[in-house]
This record gives C-alpha cells, structure tokens and sequence, in this order.
C-alpha cells in the first residue's frame, strides 16, 4: 500500500485556487474533513469507472481503495489544470487497466453480490413487484453492460451511466470527443441488441395482473357484490 507523503510546499493555481485546488490543500494540511468530503464525493464515479472496465465487483472496490492511496501519496501534484474527479478517474483507469492485463493471466475474482452499477432508486415502500420489476431491470441492465467490448464499455459507463460530458470523456480516457461519439454510438447499438437478446423471449410475459394489484381489484369487486 503506498505511503501518504506530504509536499513542502503546496501547488498555486494560476488564476487563484479553485474549490478543488481548495479542498486539495485542506488534504494536504491533513484535514481528516477533507479526505473524507473527496472520498464520498468521488466513490459512486470511481467505483463505475472501475467497475466498467474490470466487469467485477469486488474487484472494482479493491481498484478504487488502491487509486485512493495512490492519488492521496501524490496530491501535491494535483495542480487544478482539470477537475479532482478527472484526476482521480485517471489514476482508477490506469489502475484498473493494470489489474485487467494481471487478470488475464490468474483466475477471477468471485463477483460480490453486494455492489452495483447502477442504483435504482428503490422505494421500500413502493408495491413489491414494482421494485422486482426494477431489480430484474437493473440485472438485465448489468448484464448487457458487462457484454460490451472494453473500448466501448468504457465509454458507454462514463457518459451514460455517470453523465460525464463529451469533452470530459475524451478528457478522461484521453482521445477526441469524435471519437467519444462513435463509440458511445456503437455501444449504444450493441447495448439494444443484447437488451433485445434477452428481452424478447419473455415479452408474452409481460403486464402481469397478479399480487397486490390482482388482490384489490377482487376485493373491490367482491365489495360491490355485497360479499364483504
């Protein structure tokens, strides 16, 4: 695990700090706030960056852990010249990339069932099947996702799942914004057509009328018969 070193001096923006140049310097000052404001900040991102590119939980979490050691031994190289998030997101990438080439040569890590791409916003409230419905949605979401070529996948996580801009993208994985658009454009193409793969065999399954919604409308019925 790297060891957090702390610079004599710390950097100065060009046109005065910005609000990460800021937060950097409070890290810096060993500011125990500050290394949790760009941890919590940063996990959901990082995670799916991670997690795009190595298509496997637990070691996804485990890349990020290692980026964050990595970014935190050398904060003081962290000049502003692009945002912390693109800064840290790179250091993810290379990490990622580097346990992607190591893997292809071990075994692979068992998946952990705990963590996600993407996160429904799941209401515990809400009617049961409206939130199996979601889950079985988010599972067939994964699984699609996880199907895409590396160059694609990559790409399609950042800009779509994490909403990251064209230019921020490019910025990211360090090619041309023309380049962003073709292959988010393919990987929405293959995307549809693992979605329609999966999907199409079970569609005469689809608006079921059962459980709750099937329970009310009887008792309803039942009421205005005058049985209840």
């Amino acid at each position: 695990m790297s060891k957090l070193v702390m610079p004599a001096k710390m950097p100065e923006a060009a046109e005065g700090p910005s609000g990460d140049v800021l937060l950097v310097q409070r890290a810096l000052a060993r500011e125990a706030g500050a290394f949790r404001v760009i941890i919590k900040t940063h996990n959901q991102l990082l995670y799916r960056i991670a997690r795009g590119v190595v298509r496997n939980d637990a070691e996804a979490e485990d890349i990020v852990q290692e980026a964050y050691m990595r970014a935190f031994a050398s904060l003081g190289s962290f000049r502003g010249d692009s945002s912390l998030a693109t800064w840290l997101s790179r250091i993810v990438i290379n990490e990622a990339l580097g346990r992607l080439r190591k893997r292809r040569h071990t075994v692979a890590l068992p998946e952990n069932p705990e963590a996600q791409i993407i996160r429904f916003p799941l209401n515990p409230s809400d009617d049961p099947e409206r939130t199996m419905a979601q889950r079985q949605i988010l599972a067939l979401v994964e699984r699609a996702t996880d199907s895409l070529p590396d160059i694609y996948r990559v790409v399609f996580v950042a800009r779509v799942i994490e909403g990251l801009s064209m230019e921020e993208t490019a910025d990211l994985l360090g090619v041309r914004p023309e380049t962003v658009k073709t292959r988010l454009h393919r990987a929405r193409t293959l995307l549809r057509k693992a979605l329609d793969d999966e999907i199409g065999p079970v569609l005469l399954d689809a608006f079921p009328f059962a459980g709750r919604r099937c329970e009310r409308l009887t008792q309803s019925v039942m009421r205005r018969l005058g049985f209840e």
